[in-house]
């Protein structure tokens, strides 16, 4: 590598996707037990409001609160559907990830990563040329070694 940047030479990246497996490599961004405890959260909270609207007299509700409330429930139902639904992808091209938007980043555009396996989620967080960083969760074990051995060809030199 050169020494003031952390883009490894084309040969160090292709011995590494060689090292990942066949590509491409995808799965599920969120483990199972993470997807499953969104929407048990999402539905205890969605009874939770039901109950409520139930104890209240109608003269107690206002309608203003009634839509935020709905309106934020809306919202975790969606960020619950997308983690469902979302796949993360590494291939000859790059990293993917479906999610509310697509994420994407190539190999090229690559200058630093950073493998953060926290508790709810195993990340990896790639920094691009621009500095912009972009999140990628991955929810199988396939996908976490993955990002660990991308994050140590992609780790910054001191």
């Amino acid at each position: 590598m050169h020494p003031l940047t952390a883009i490894p030479p084309l040969e160090e990246r292709q011995a590494l996707l060689r090292e990942i497996g066949p590509l491409p490599l995808s799965g599920q961004a969120w483990p199972d037990w993470v997807r499953i405890l969104a929407w048990v959260i999402l539905g205890v909270i969605g009874l939770q409001i039901v109950l409520t609207a139930i104890r209240l007299p109608p003269e107690q509700i206002s309608a203003t609160a009634a839509g935020i409330v709905l309106l934020c429930f809306v919202g975790l139902a969606l960020v619950t559907w997308h983690m469902q639904r979302s796949v993360t992808t590494i291939d000859e091209a790059g990293l993917h990830q479906t999610w509310i938007t697509r994420r994407a980043v190539t190999w090229d555009e690559m200058h630093y990563a950073k493998f953060v396996p926290l508790l709810f989620s195993k990340r990896l967080v790639v920094f691009t040329q621009r500095g912009r960083p972009v999140v990628f969760q991955g929810g199988t074990r396939e996908l976490q070694i993955a990002f660990a051995k991308i994050s140590l060809l992609y780790r910054r030199k001191q």
